[in-house]
């Protein structure tokens, strides 16, 4: 019985195997043979901008690869960015269309987005924006359009910002688990839900500026498009004056109130077309694929962008997660290419363990050593994310970047007073002195809490160290900014953290004027294994991932989160270098 059951076992999965071979051969003698003659953009059209994916500042992906893009969970940023601008000088393109949007992406890229769209309609061209509702994001990059329109039973959120805390502590001492905490930084508060059952004056008082310093960014974009004055826009947020479409038209929010058919007799009209003639649509992910074969740059000498982002690990690291691994081996292909004349590093990273950091770190300090190495900030550059930035030649932000969080902690897990509650006791044998430091199951001594301070402290004073001389401040100076307080990049720029605020193209433009380039390419590094080659190296990440989206949508994506903020810490080790919190700005 189970031979039979064993072979039928492995029937079924040889056949499922060939099925899934098979699959894969016919897509890639359809993509291989349609080539770029599937891309036809016609005259007189319409690019689509729906941006309906998790954006990522970079993909990292061989645009000649045929199965670049297929199990691709995220856009790249900086595919957005280069079809906009290749669109703008495009004939055929007569004006964009931002449709129906949920953005998944952070402030500063979004601001990225936007001032590249200003930069469109610079050209003469328009942009037109529509939505059965929009949510503050979404309208944040609506309003850099020349007309807004809404459903008729839309709404439209303007409210200012806000961000939720969850505290630990009550939950601790009911479970029986707890985590040890030993930090350095009073707003060093990633810690702090474990410690207290309420927020501290301290991270209240660092969240309020943060906040209203990215809020006063977004208000100044969103007046100088739309020509509200600051103040009346948060008047409008006060009064929630722009939460039904009546409101936003006559608050001035929205241009017009119109059902979708009614919204693309506007796109006919602004291309002039016949009543019988079809509006001309190019999908952005159709677009990209044309932008992407299209150099806006050229020149033999190049410079290079090295992409860290994610949180960061010991290790090797990927798409999503900063290792030494790849990032130094992306900084040394850099450095070692002749062609290559200067680096930016861009970095998107809430931080996380400092000794990765540190050797990141060390390896920009060897580059800048033989060749300029400029910084720029995406959503965030906090904490490690700081610490690998730190020693570039300049740095440049975004305003709605969060930066700083110069500060360090750890912490340890410990199931004590829930192993005396179920009738656990452990115990301890050594050879020597110190041979038991700590255990999971028996309250931590003080003596070694007192090692986990010493490198901590350390660790801190290094930090502190590696921002000094790599922003001509003294120690002082530094810890005066410090003690694990974050910032926005406006904020950033004032007390010298960052040199400018500016965009990854200035940053670029920055580089190339520091190494005398009046023409030149851009490299991309690293380069990373695209979503197919993933899985088909491993299925039982695809099995992970596919689990993972079942638990989100059995569970909602808020509880999904404090799942994935718990086996965060969970999976931390060594001392951190990160966020003060896990920030969800809403």
């Amino acid at each position: 019985m189970n031979f039979l059951r064993n072979f039928l076992a492995s029937i079924l999965g040889s056949l499922f195997a060939f099925g899934i071979v098979f699959v894969m051969f016919l897509i890639f003698v359809t993509l291989v043979s349609s080539g770029e003659d599937t891309v036809a953009v016609k005259e007189n059209s319409i690019l689509e901008l729906q941006l309906q994916r998790p954006i990522s500042d970079y993909t990292g992906t061989n645009e000649l690869d045929p199965f670049a893009g297929i199990f691709e969970q995220s856009q790249g940023l900086d595919e957005i960015l280069h079809a906009i601008e290749v669109a703008k000088n495009d004939n055929r393109i007569k004006g964009i269309s931002i449709n129906n949007n949920f953005i998944i992406a952070g402030l500063a890229q979004t601001q990225a987005i936007r001032g590249a769209l200003e930069d469109f309609r610079s050209n003469g061209k328009f942009i037109y924006a529509y939505a059965d509702f929009y949510m503050q994001r979404d309208y944040y990059l609506a309003s850099v359009a020349d007309s807004i329109f809404m459903n008729p039973v839309g709404v439209l959120d303007f409210k200012g910002l806000s961000t939720e805390v969850l505290y630990f502590k009550e939950l601790q001492e009911k479970s029986g688990v707890k985590m040890e905490v030993i930090r350095h930084g009073k707003y060093k508060s990633a810690v702090e839900p474990y410690l207290e059952n309420n927020m501290s004056e301290a991270n209240r008082s660092q969240l309020t500026s943060l906040l209203q310093s990215l809020w006063n960014s977004m208000v100044t974009d969103i007046s100088n498009t739309r020509g509200i004055s600051e103040s009346d826009l948060n008047s409008i947020a006060d009064t929630l004056g722009g939460r039904t479409p009546k409101y936003a038209k006559k608050s001035g929010l929205v241009d017009d109130i119109a059902f979708y058919d009614e919204y693309e007799n506007k796109l006919s009209n602004a291309l002039a077309l016949k009543n019988e003639d079809k509006i001309n649509i190019s999908t952005l992910d159709d677009y990209v694929k044309y932008s992407n074969k299209k150099t806006l740059k050229s020149g033999d000498d190049k410079i290079a962008v090295v992409f860290a982002q994610g949180e960061i690990f010991y290790g090797e690291g990927g798409p999503n997660i900063i290792g030494q691994g790849i990032i130094n081996e992306a900084l040394i292909k850099a450095r070692e290419d002749e062609s290559v004349k200067a680096i930016v590093l861009r970095v998107n990273s809430p931080g996380g363990s400092a000794l990765t950091s540190d050797i990141i770190w060390r390896e920009v300090a060897l580059t800048k050593r033989v060749k300029p190495v400029i910084v720029s900030m995406g959503n965030v550059a906090a904490s490690g994310g700081y610490y690998i930035a730190a020693g570039a030649d300049r740095i440049f932000a975004e305003p709605t970047t969060i930066t700083g969080s110069i500060g360090v902690f750890g912490t340890v897990p410990n199931m004590t007073e829930l192993a005396d509650n179920i009738g656990i006791n452990a115990e301890q044998v050594g050879t020597n002195k110190n041979a038991i430091d700590y255990s999971l199951f028996e309250p931590m001594q003080e003596s070694f809490k007192n090692q986990i301070q010493e490198s901590i402290e350390d660790t801190y004073q290094t930090f502190l160290q590696r921002v000094s001389e790599g922003r001509n401040m003294t120690m002082a100076q530094v810890d005066s900014v410090a003690q694990g307080r974050v910032w926005s990049g406006t904020e950033a720029l004032e007390i010298g953290l960052v040199d400018e605020l500016g965009s990854l193209d200035d940053a670029i433009a920055a580089a190339a004027e520091i190494a005398s380039l009046k023409s030149y390419g851009v490299k991309k590094f690293p380069r990373y294994k695209s979503g197919f080659e993933r899985f088909m190296e491993d299925l039982e990440g695809a099995s992970v991932q596919l689990k993972d989206n079942l638990l989100k949508n059995e569970i909602g994506d808020e509880a999904y989160m404090i799942l994935k903020e718990l086996k965060s810490f969970k999976e931390q080790k060594g001392i951190q270098a990160r966020m003060p919190f896990a920030l969800d700005i809403k």
